[in-house]
């Protein structure tokens, strides 16, 4: 058996070999273009990065979107190629077996020539806007992109890290399941947000996407495969794995809870006109006062203005009319190329003044921001959303993160916090209005996205970098307490309206407002942080002790190391306040 199984893997490779031949070519015929024009350009080359640079939604019209197609293409084609010839989960092992190794190659080497480890992943295929520097440190391949099994009888899918969102959500929902979160950017990687955060509208029921993972297989510092659980010896490192961004070990594998799903999504848009209404109604709908409310299955909320604001409620459903909703009979693929943006279609329900419902197939509200990254692309395609663009260039979208960064140059790299905005914020949902207050007051940035989330008090003293939320705030009669994720994305409004704009005093005092008020700041963005005030938001007790443990120290970069921007974010910031006033 075993031969046979290393026979079909050396076969799908010889298949694969192509695709890789490909890859390889087309690096290099890249590599060349730039040598070729760098020589020509001469005197020109800054005015033209200049050009680029100022034009950066040609260069996503005429490259990101064509190349991320391409891109996708040869993905598809490879992993068909990869699951038609190959059993994935009758050669894990080996591959797992090749890290470890790799990984005890690595710890034979004398200590005083070690470097930190990370993974071969390039950076501009991260979904994090910072750019680590992999170079200063012993970089180990993870070649781990497979759906090993799915467990239909206890809702368990066991994968490998690299499987995409998207990739889930086409194996799943034809099969009648979703993960229990699911996040709407289909090119996040399970073990990105395993590692990082996940956070989505069905987390008012089931908490962040840690929650969901019930074993994580990882290789240690040592060179050991070891499986992690909540109920086994490493139920310490199971709780600082989540938010610990491949500072503790390599991600092999890990197991997610699926829920049954239906063919639909019944979505209800409800319109509030004052700030008081739609933080009331988020407190209601979400069950965060009474855990016997009866909550909807998915729930969101996009704040328009002030006191202007949509919430959705979304529940599981089959197409059938009930004879008091016959708009349930329409049903509204959101995700066609050719429509509006999610949220525009939202923005459309709002401006005509009264409530809405209808069908959304379950694919397509999953990925429902996915086209727009919610309302990111507005920044960089202005012309986006125009229907003439949606036509004939609709079906393109979204380019691929990983090649939006490709074309990322240290200009535009400035831009990405000193003239924009790219933050998501977990926050007590109580906190609600000075949530909006204090972000319309240092961002001016509309709309804002709002999903309600269960933090939960696992009972077990320090119990990861999240901790366990205070007494006062936990809704009676359970051990859970509903905070959310304000995310704010964008071009602030001072700069639009040609105002002073001083981008590190307004997120210093946004994190500040976070740290007070006991909430944290997903780590995918550029912090302002200094390690002593990272260190009051999160709480690092636990991970120290696991660091330690599990041999750590000087195996992988600690945390703040690891998620801390590669650029003076405070001192650019402070240039570009300068220009701006």
């Amino acid at each position: 058996f075993a031969m046979a199984q290393a026979k079909k893997r050396e076969a799908c490779s010889l298949l694969c070999l192509p695709f890789t031949i490909t890859k390889q070519v087309l690096n290099l015929a890249l590599s060349i273009a730039l040598l070729i024009l760098s020589t020509l350009l001469g005197p020109f080359k800054q005015p033209a990065i200049n050009f680029l640079e100022n034009n950066r939604g040609l260069v996503i019209l005429f490259f990101c979107l064509p190349a991320s197609f391409i891109f996708d293409l040869a993905i598809k084609a490879r992993i068909y190629v990869q699951r038609r010839f190959l059993d994935p989960d009758s050669t894990h092992s080996a591959r797992v077996n090749e890290i470890r190794d790799r990984v005890k190659e690595w710890g034979k080497v004398p200590a005083s020539d070690r470097k930190p480890l990370c993974t071969a992943r390039p950076n501009w295929l991260s979904l994090s806007t910072t750019f680590f520097d992999k170079t200063k440190c012993h970089q180990i391949p993870i070649d781990l992109h497979e759906i090993l099994r799915f467990d239909e009888k206890n809702l368990i899918l066991h994968a490998e890290p690299n499987v995409t969102v998207r990739e889930v959500v086409e194996y799943l929902v034809p099969r009648g399941y979703t993960l229990a979160v699911c996040l709407e950017v289909g090119d996040a990687t399970l073990g990105g947000l395993a590692f990082g955060v996940g956070m989505t509208t069905y987390s008012h029921k089931v908490g962040l996407y840690q929650e969901t993972i019930s074993e994580y297989e990882v290789v240690t510092a040592n060179g050991e495969v070891i499986t992690v659980r909540a109920d086994n010896s490493h139920s310490d490192l199971f709780y600082c794995l989540p938010w610990s961004h491949g500072t503790l070990g390599l991600l092999v594998s890990l197991k997610l809870q699926v829920v049954p799903a239906k063919k639909y999504v019944h979505l209800k848009y409800i319109t509030a006109n004052s700030q008081d209404e739609y933080c009331k109604m988020m407190m209601k709908y979400s069950g965060a006062n009474d855990k016997e409310e009866k909550v909807a299955d998915f729930l969101e909320g996009t704040i328009f203005s002030k006191d202007k604001a949509v919430i959705m409620l979304g529940s599981f459903a089959e197409k059938k009319e009930k004879p008091d909703v016959k708009v349930w009979s329409q049903v509204n693929d959101v995700c066609l190329w050719y429509k509006p943006w999610f949220y525009k279609h939202v923005e459309s329900i709002l401006n005509a003044g009264s409530n809405h419902e209808e069908l959304v197939p379950l694919e397509s509200y999953l990925l429902r921001h996915n086209r727009a990254i919610f309302w990111v692309l507005e920044s960089m395609i202005p012309f986006g959303n125009h229907p003439v663009f949606r036509l004939f260039f609709g079906w393109l979208c979204p380019p691929k993160p990983a090649f939006l960064k490709f074309t990322t140059t240290p200009l535009i790299r400035e831009w990405t916090f000193a003239k924009q905005v790219f933050q998501d914020i977990v926050l007590p949902l109580d906190t609600l209005k000075e949530q909006v207050d204090e972000a319309t007051r240092l961002f001016d940035r509309w709309p804002l996205l709002v999903y309600p989330c269960r933090i939960y008090d696992h009972k077990r003293g320090p119990q990861g970098q999240l901790r366990a939320p205070p007494s006062s705030r936990v809704t009676p009669g359970t051990n859970f307490a509903m905070f959310n994720d304000l995310g704010v994305y964008g071009t602030p409004g001072q700069l639009e309206k040609k105002l002073p704009y001083n981008p590190t005093q307004a997120m210093r005092d946004m994190e500040k407002f976070t740290r007070d008020v006991g909430g944290y700041s997903f780590l995918y963005a550029d912090l302002f942080m200094n390690e002593e005030e990272f260190e009051q938001m999160f709480d690092l007790t636990l991970y120290k002790k696991v660091r330690k443990q599990y041999h750590c120290n000087g195996a992988f970069p600690t945390l703040y190391e690891k998620i801390r921007p590669e650029v003076d974010v405070i001192a650019i910031g402070e240039q570009y306040a300068k220009k701006s006033n």
